[in-house]
């Protein structure tokens, strides 16, 4: 019989998510845990199983045949079933093993799509528990030393730590690689002809795949470049329409199409929105309900672009926003480890703030993302204090910490109150 040292790949770096899984585990007879390919599931899953199956489609044909479903759910728990989606007749089978055994800890699922079947899909209640994952936040990839965490800074904790040493140009390589467990030694190039190759598969294969219908690869990987040049935006649909006409003279994709496509995206994790966050206000203003658009790592921002860091420091426009994607990535991360939502702020009068961080309690706190710099930074701290007299404290909680996310320099404290703290000193 294999130990559960048989199971441990080697070389594993600690995930954030590697104590929720526990924690989950623990609570519930299944775990699934969801997220792109090639973020690391079936690695955080081997760590904590004790056997395992690998479904692919051979596996289906088998159970097309006549063979039992049952019959893969064979193995000492907790028992890993990798890509779960690509024989989704295991499910039912795997839901009456929960029930029939009654017991917490049997089975971790892995999937990088959701299937088209809803009732399959929803049909876990009281048995799943979904566990979301991402590519490597920095933290996870050893380029955040962890100096400042962000649970601790909504306690009240201290906002202060020695600059790390990173130039810009080094931070934009490091979104550039992306955070790709397989990849966190691969050159900035070899990382980026990896992830241009990530997305030609996601438009052959995996769009068509997941939504059941043939589709145009290229028509695909049109909308993937549009949404990297409106990456971190409140984008609409008809933008990326209009945006998707190719200069070689293709018409634009209709909207329909549009959307159809960024369902198949969202459902394989490679697209994310970030919602609008609705506070209450104190002033006429109206929150804005648009949600951000952004792909699930800056790496296939830079792929679907064919984008470098010396493009990058040519347009530091550009970066920012490039940059933002990053910090996107890596705030999810982190709010999720401290069962916070994130979101994102804009009213009708133009006032903005990158993302919002909200705690179950209703605590929270308001982050603007800048590249860095003395004269970014004020006027990323003069927004945040503006936006902070526009809430009604009667019916929303003030903040409990306004921070300034840089991609350079120390994390420090103004006299004002405000965080500034670069990436690379974060944790969750």
């Amino acid at each position: 019989m294999p130990t559960e040292a048989d199971y441990q790949p080697r070389n594993y770096l600690d995930r954030v998510v590697d104590s929720e899984m526990r924690a989950a585990l623990a609570a519930m007879p299944a775990v699934l845990i969801e997220g792109p390919r090639a973020c690391g599931k079936t690695w955080t899953g081997q760590r904590l199983a004790n056997s395992s199956v690998y479904l692919d489609e051979r596996i289906g044909d088998a159970l097309a045949a006549g063979m039992a479903p049952d019959a893969l759910l064979e193995g000492e728990p907790p028992l890993l079933i990798d890509e779960w989606q690509l024989v989704p007749a295991v499910w039912n089978p795997m839901r009456r093993a929960c029930d029939s055994r009654g017991l917490r800890g049997q089975f971790i699922l892995t999937g990088s799509a959701d299937p088209p079947d809803d009732i399959t899909r929803h049909s876990g209640a009281g048995r799943v528990m979904r566990v979301r994952m991402r590519p490597m936040s920095l933290f996870e990839s050893g380029e955040s030393n962890g100096a400042v965490s962000l649970g601790e800074l909504l306690d009240g904790g201290q906002c202060a730590a020695p600059d790390p040493g990173y130039s810009l140009g080094d931070v934009l390589s490091l979104a550039c690689r992306g955070g790709w467990p397989q990849l966190r030694d691969a050159s900035t190039q070899a990382a980026l002809d990896a992830s241009r190759s990530y997305l030609g598969e996601i438009a052959r294969t995996d769009v068509p795949r997941v939504d059941g219908t043939e589709r145009d690869p290229t028509k695909v990987s049109r909308l993937m470049a549009s949404l990297a040049r409106n990456v971190a935006t409140e984008v609409r649909h008809a933008t990326l329409a209009d945006d998707t006409a190719s200069e070689a003279g293709d018409a634009p994709l209709e909207r329909r199409t549009v959307a159809a496509y960024l369902s198949a995206l969202e459902r394989l994790f490679v697209v994310e929105e970030i919602p609008a966050w609705r506070p209450h206000l104190a002033s006429r203003a109206q929150a804005r309900k648009s949600p951000k658009i952004h792909m699930t790592d800056p790496s296939l921002t830079a792929a679907a672009l064919d984008f470098n860091v010396d493009a990058a420091m040519r347009d530091l426009r550009f970066a920012g926003r490039f940059f933002e994607s990053m910090a996107i990535r890596d705030m999810q991360v982190y709010a999720q480890a401290n069962r916070a939502a994130l979101s994102h702020y804009r009213d009708s009068n133009n006032l903005e703030v990158d993302l919002i961080v909200t705690l179950p309690s209703g605590q929270w706190c308001a982050i603007e993302v800048k590249l860095g710099g003395a004269a970014a930074v004020e006027k990323a701290a003069r927004a945040l204090l503006r936006f902070s007299t526009t809430i009604d404290l009667r019916r929303t909680q003030a903040p409990a910490r306004l921070i300034v996310v840089t991609a350079t320099g120390p994390a420090y404290q103004r006299p004002d109150g405000i965080c500034v703290l670069p990436l690379t000193v974060l944790k969750p």
